[in-house]
């Protein structure tokens, strides 16, 4: 019993081992090159964030096995891009195409910042300006002001003679 407990354990200690350990062999160094320049700039499906070659995902395997057929068929880089992108669209690229359906992907951030920069200089102009007064509102603030000094002066007055007396 002991021994097929050992053996149990052993057995899954060794499933890490031989979880992603790819061996491609390639006809040249420019098949090769070719190879892992895809593989860097597919984007895995399921992790998103992670190219092909980062990726553990069952799917990233496939696409790496994938990628690997289609150049040892003699397709071109182009033509392999070409069918991940037909088979799953613009998403599997780091850097989609310049195209109809992704101008906003590529000119979004330049907008933004046009008009982040228009509002800015905005702001500055209105903070800059003088604020202009109405003449008769300053006329108005005048008289309110004297008769506020005058009224505050027969108060002063006022208390003078009380506490003179």
């Amino acid at each position: 019993m002991r021994i097929l407990l050992l053996l149990l354990l052993f057995g899954c200690l060794l499933a890490p081992v031989r979880a992603a350990i790819e061996a491609y062999e390639f006809d040249s160094p420019a098949m090769e090159a070719d190879y892992n320049q895809l593989v860097d700039e597919l984007r895995c499906l399921v992790c998103q964030n992670q190219n092909l070659a980062g990726s553990d995902a069952d799917l990233a395997q496939d696409l790496r096995r994938e990628t690997y057929e289609m150049l040892q068929q003699g397709k071109s880089r182009q033509e392999v891009v070409d069918f991940m992108v037909a088979r799953y669209g613009d998403f599997v690229l780091y850097r989609p195409q310049f195209k109809s359906s992704t101008y906003l992907l590529w000119l979004g951030p330049f907008l933004l910042l046009v008009v982040v920069l228009v509002i800015v200089v905005r702001r500055l102009r209105a903070a800059a300006k003088p604020v202009g007064v109405d003449a008769g509102a300053l006329a108005d603030a005048k008289k309110l002001l004297e008769a506020d000094e005058s009224d505050e002066q027969g108060a002063e007055s006022e208390k003078k003679a009380g506490s003179e007396q």
